[in-house]
This record gives structure tokens, sequence and C-alpha cells, in this order.
């Protein structure tokens, strides 16, 4: 007995290390990461304008039983994919010095966005969901918030914008080259050709996502989106600018703005 018990307990930790790792990986391509897509579409409403991106919250905060599909779909999920995420950040033992082949590489900054993307998280629930939740803040304030906070400087520096810039591309590396490992860990690419097709697929799509995120973020930082990308503006919907003087923004429009005291007049809040 006392010869069969250690067998059965490195046994059973290593089962549940195993399964461990396949629910982390599995949170991660679908709650997670399906969650990362449906928040950067549905901020990118914001490149129509206050209206069009006010009516996308209002929907979502009008969703029935929001609050469990919150705390059940989002929070629980990503709280654990990304607590266990940081312990095996920590555990992890990188070697690319030593063996530099590029998946080692990519094991390796798999780790070290895994720990970006989860600092820039917690920091953007706390900047607004949490807010929301301790009732300091109303879905309608998101978009002047955002619109004041990204196109802020220190010096010149859109400090705030280009955290968020980075810590996208942080999610979104940890994201796209997460579906690779799930894809390969599930056994769902088993070739070597059909994991070289997956590394392009979802480098593309990482990019695609990232662009998409990054749009907004300029957008909200600098009152323009990337080029190509049609201004809000064009169609006379409520921008950033506006919100910010809107007083010259309607003098503007009225062709009567003639008066310099007025066009400095300070925004009513």
């Amino acid at each position: 007995m006392s010869e069969a018990t250690p067998a059965r307990s490195l046994s059973s930790e290593s089962r549940r290390s195993f399964l461990l790792r396949k629910l982390h990986s599995l949170t991660g391509a679908l709650p997670v990461g399906g969650f990362l897509l449906f928040h950067f579409w549905t901020n990118a409403k914001a490149l129509q304008g206050q209206e069009r991106f006010d009516a996308a919250v209002a929907e979502i905060s009008h969703m029935p039983y929001l609050p469990v599909l919150e705390i059940g779909l989002v929070v629980l999920p990503l709280a654990f994919h990304a607590l266990y995420g940081v312990k095996l950040a920590l555990e992890g033992r990188p070697n690319v010095g030593r063996y530099a082949y590029s998946r080692n590489w990519m094991y390796t900054m798999q780790r070290v966005t895994g720990l970006l993307a989860f600092a820039f998280i917690a920091l953007h629930l706390w900047q607004y969901w949490a807010q929301k939740w301790l009732g300091r803040m109303a879905p309608e304030e998101f978009y002047p918030r955002l619109c004041a906070s990204m196109s802020s400087t220190m010096g010149g520096v859109p400090v705030m914008a280009l955290i968020y810039i980075f810590g996208i591309a942080a999610s979104v590396f940890h994201f796209a080259n997460g579906l690779w490992g799930f894809c390969f860990s599930w056994g769902v690419t088993v070739s070597r050709r059909a994991q070289r097709t997956a590394a392009v697929v979802f480098g593309l799509v990482g990019l695609l996502v990232f662009v998409l995120g990054a749009n907004t973020v300029v957008y909200f930082a600098t009152g323009a989106p990337f080029p190509g990308t049609p201004s809000p503006a064009a169609d006379g919907a409520r921008t950033c600018a506006d919100i910010a003087s809107p007083t010259a923004a309607r003098g503007a429009g009225a062709g009567a703005a003639n008066d310099p005291r007025e066009l400095a007049a300070p925004a009513s809040h």
C-alpha cells in the first residue's frame, strides 16, 4: 500500500495538471477569445459616431440576465485563464538563448504577452466595467470618457492611447498564437503542413483584429481613423471634437461662429 499510494498520487497530480492546461487552452480560445472579438467589434461602432456607439452599448446593457452572462461567460473564464496563465508563465523556463527556434520564441512570447495582457485587461476593466458596476459611471458616459482619456497627453505624448495600443497588441498576439496552440494541443492540426497553415491563418486573423482595435484607439486619440476608414463627421454624427467643443461645433455648422469668445467657451458637462 505504501508503494502504491505515491504512484496514485503522482498519477492524480499529473492528470489534474493535464486537465487544467486543457481547460486553460479552451477558455482562452472560446469564451475569452470570443469576448475579445465581440468587444473590439462593439467598440468599433465609435467610428460611426457617439449615437451608434451608445446604441450598441445600450443594446448590451439591456440584455436579459446580463449580470449572469457577464459573470459566467466573461469574468470567471477570464479570471481562471489569467490567473492560471500567470502561474504557467512564472513556472516556465525560457531557453531561447540555447534553442532559438521559431516555436520556442513563440512559446516565450506567449508567456510574456500573457502577463502584459493580464495587466492591460485589469486596467481596462477597472476603468470602465468596474466603474459601471460600482455605479460611478453610466454606459452613456463611456464615449466622452474614452475621448478624453485617449486624447490626453503628458508632455505632448498620448500616454493612455499608447498604453492601449501596446495592450491591444499584446492581447491580440496572445490570442492569435494561443489559437495555434489550442489547435495543436487538441489534435486539430497534426501534420507539419497543417501547423504551418494554421500559423499563417491565425497570423492574418491577429493582424486584422489588431487593426480593428487599434483603429478605434487612434480615432479616440486623434479624432481621425486610419486612412481609408470613413469618418463619422462626414455623416454628421457626433464625434469627440463635438464633445470637446460643442459650442464651436454648433457655430461652425450654422456658419455663425464669428465671435472668438464664443469659440473659446468651455464645454459644458
